[in-house]
């Protein structure tokens, strides 16, 4: 059966994902001084007007709006920015019962972790392209003036089944000057941004592949001048692009307590594990959490048919090797480090320089 799958991914400089980034900046600062810090703090943005708000139980001494204004300087923000700050420390209600002698789940709710092997990353093509075409423009933008940090890009593919063929469309909307010309960005966007990222990915280029760029004509007013933007309204970019299924809660600002978060990185790194070990051509994994509790309340493992041995033995697999416990997951993933900004932007999964991408020695 053909099908056509799409996946977006957005930029640093828009205005969701410029949250996302503060948040997890306000994170990483308070792990670094407090590895037992609790922290949801949030922000939203409009104009110049940045709103920080939400809950931080920690030791840590942290400079709020010093660290929000380092990331506005990077997005591109020339203007001074005005703060509006809202915080308390999390409910003790809360706290007594995630800090526990076992660390808990700090909330309730479901959580999906997916591969498939239809990329080197086990994860979704459209996605990974979705994705890289935002890198390959965040540093084109990053050597001249006359692009900013906002943009968006899509990525279409058709399958045969579960087998990518061709591109059907690619789509990047991505902020200038005024003074450039439509005809001009799309000339320098194709040559020096898309196609670069396309050599990697060549045999699903056709004939008839479409190449849409700023179909809107003018993108001159970006960023929270045209937009406003706050944390956790990018899951699906965030995740696998609409390919897998997402829980009910975001990842950046919150942390590794927060099951949201690390209950769906271990997902990840359990389904991608299932894959990489040749059990299953395509895996996806459900989990979910009750506050307080030390233990998930249920876990179904899905895998589409593609499973080469029996679905038995992939739970087995799982029992023997891997713990969905708040506690293990936050001890065996090492999550209670600073490293959760550069998660922010270009998808928290399909790069291996987080812990939860990586395959494991197993029994």
């Amino acid at each position: 059966m053909k099908k056509i799958v799409t996946s977006e991914s957005v930029n640093i400089g828009h205005p969701d994902k410029t949250c996302d980034v503060i948040a997890d900046s306000f994170l990483d600062e308070a792990l670094s001084q407090d590895k037992d810090s609790q922290m949801a703090v949030e922000c939203a943005i409009k104009n110049n007007k940045l709103f920080i708000y939400g809950e931080a139980t920690t030791k840590a001494k942290i400079d709020y709006e010093g660290l929000a204004r380092a990331v506005l300087k990077d997005v591109g923000y020339k203007e001074e920015f005005d703060f509006v700050k809202e915080l308390s420390q999390q409910s003790p209600d809360i706290n007594r019962a995630v800090v526990k002698r076992k660390l808990c789940a700090n909330d309730q709710g479901m959580v999906y972790g997916y591969a498939t092997d239809e990329t080197e990353e086990l994860m979704p093509l459209t996605i990974m392209v979705a994705h890289a075409l935002m890198k390959s423009y965040d540093n084109f933008r990053r050597s001249r003036d006359d692009f900013f940090a906002d943009a968006k890009s899509q990525a279409s593919v058709e399958y045969d089944g579960r087998t990518p063929k061709k591109f059907t469309t690619i789509l990047i909307s991505v902020s200038h000057s005024p003074k450039l010309s439509h005809r001009k960005i799309c000339s320098v966007i194709k040559k020096q941004v898309i196609l670069p990222v396309l050599e990697k990915y060549k045999k699903y280029l056709s004939k008839d592949t479409e190449f849409i760029i700023n179909p809107s004509g003018k993108f001159t007013i970006w960023g929270s001048h045209g937009d406003s933007g706050c944390v956790g309204r990018k899951i699906i970019v965030d995740s696998y692009g609409g390919v897998g299924r997402v829980g009910g809660g975001c990842f950046s600002s919150k942390n590794a307590t927060k099951v949201d978060r690390s209950g769906a990185y271990y997902a990840r790194y359990v389904a991608k594990n299932i894959v990489a070990h040749h059990l299953a051509k395509e895996c996806e994994i459900q989990v979910s959490y009750g506050i307080g509790l030390e233990k998930p309340i249920s876990r179904y493992i899905e895998c589409f048919g593609t499973n080469t041995v029996p679905m038995e033995k992939i739970e087995e697999f799982v029992d023997a090797n891997f713990d969905f416990s708040p506690d293990n997951i936050i001890k065996e993933l090492d999550l209670l480090r600073p490293i959760y900004k550069q998660t922010a932007c270009f998808g928290h999964f399909g790069r291996e320089e987080f812990p939860w991408e990586k395959i494991k020695k197993t029994k």
